[in-house]
């Protein structure tokens, strides 16, 4: 953009770069130069795009979902940038986002959408406190519950996990020999009873994803995984199939981990052909029922995945999932793309078929209300550490780690300040 619109090319370039990084806040922008993205954290590259959309000093920055797929302390520092460069540069500010903390939070004046319409505007505290259009009184209403819903437990814990340990070889040296890696995850404890979520929190690289790869097989690991007193930990990928239909998981993308080439009855229908012999006409209406308890028409089911929209996508994975009746279902960051809306209508579904089959959840996000919503028991983490881990309500209320405290913060933080960016949702 520099080239483009301004004509600046080698030495001069590279210092207006290295005085915008340093403006957005990446650290030793120096080192950073000759970075390419994939060598970037969430937050860092999101500040790289802020750093190229103010290169040229605009009048106006527009920021569609800049925090969409950021933890919460990382979404509250992306924002706090964004009001201090509002305020260095004297800049206006179009923030589009389904969030409404974020929009409570930062927003001046706030626009709501409808299909394609413009229903209503009003300044913030105003609409917050009397929104005038019913379709702005769902939005508001839309927030999660703050408990979840009684839990059924069981006698004795249904998962046992023990000094679950992951590393992930970063460089090798001659003949193959580790020199250096990765801890994602260091001898992690935990256990699920029947009927119970377990909520697993913390930022962008703490390990929370990698111990539900690790619980499926799909990361290795070290330590114990016991499922009804069965050791899995040590079981290869042949001995380990038949337990995968009594462990699913759910992953986060509800676009990316649907195949575009089949049908929504031939995805759901993929784990029977694998893990159930009944015959074909059995199968057949398994889906149909478990399309039925995901809330989805049956009729429907030969129909692909792009004729969907991104809630009835995450449904199909569900589906997909409750299909082969599992114990437990690993569910990674489900609702980080959904708006709110939706999100409430999957948490909703995900409350009913936990208390109609008994199932129990290991539940991962970045987003807090979502996890206070579903989980009985919570696990954060930092850098692959436990740092708290208990009753999920106790923590909620009364957190006794500060790193728990600031997480906690930086997610329920919008009655905090007064507000300052123009937002439209």
């Amino acid at each position: 953009t520099l080239e483009l619109h301004k004509g600046m090319r080698g030495p001069q370039a590279k210092k207006r770069c290295l005085e915008l990084l340093q403006l957005v806040g990446i650290e030793t922008p120096e080192s950073r130069l000759g970075s390419y993205p994939h060598q970037l954290s969430g937050g860092q590259k999101q500040r790289v795009m802020i750093a190229m959309a103010l290169a040229n000093e605009p009048d106006l920055l527009i920021a569609d979902e800049p925090t969409t797929a950021l933890d919460v302390t990382v979404q509250k520092q992306v924002l706090e940038l964004l009001q201090d460069l509002q305020q260095k540069l004297g800049m206006a500010i179009l923030l589009i986002t389904h969030d409404l903390t974020i929009v409570r939070r930062y927003a001046n004046r706030v626009a709501v959408m409808e299909h394609g319409k413009l229903i209503e505007e009003q300044e913030t505290s105003a609409l917050f406190a009397s929104p005038n259009h019913a379709y702005t009184r769902k939005l508001l209403n839309a927030e999660p519950p703050e408990a979840p819903l009684a839990q059924a437990i069981g006698d004795k814990p249904m998962l046992n996990v023990s000094n679950l340990d992951v590393r992930f070889t970063v460089r090798k040296g001659l003949f193959g020999k580790v020199k250096d890696y990765f801890h994602a995850v260091k001898r992690v404890s935990f256990s699920l009873n029947r009927g119970q979520t377990l909520g697993i929190v913390g930022e962008s690289g703490s390990g929370k994803t990698t111990i539900g790869h690790a619980l499926v097989k799909l990361t290795a690991s070290t330590g114990s995984i016991e499922l009804d007193g069965q050791e899995l930990a040590g079981l290869d990928q042949n001995a380990f199939r038949p337990w995968r239909r009594r462990v699913q998981i759910v992953f986060q993308d509800p676009f990316g981990s649907l195949s575009p080439r089949m049908s929504v009855a031939e995805i759901v229908r993929e784990g029977l052909e694998i893990h159930d012999s009944e015959n074909h006409e059995h199968h057949d209406q398994k889906v149909i029922t478990a399309l039925r308890d995901v809330g989805l028409d049956p009729e429907a089911r030969h129909r692909y995945p792009h004729e969907f929209s991104g809630g009835q996508r995450q449904r199909i994975a569900i589906a997909r999932a409750l299909v082969l009746q599992p114990d437990l279902m690993i569910l990674d960051e489900p609702t980080s793309a959904l708006d709110r809306t939706v999100q409430k209508q999957v948490i909703e579904l995900l409350q009913d078929i936990q208390a109609r089959y008994g199932l129990s959840y290991i539940f991962i996000s970045h987003d807090l209300a979502v996890v206070r919503a579903l989980s009985h028991q919570l696990l954060v983490l930092r850098q692959g550490d436990i740092v708290e881990y208990g009753d999920a309500g106790d923590i909620f209320r009364a957190p006794a780690e500060q790193y728990t405290q600031e997480l906690l913060h930086a997610a329920f933080f919008y009655h905090q300040k007064d507000v300052t960016i123009t937002t439209t949702i």
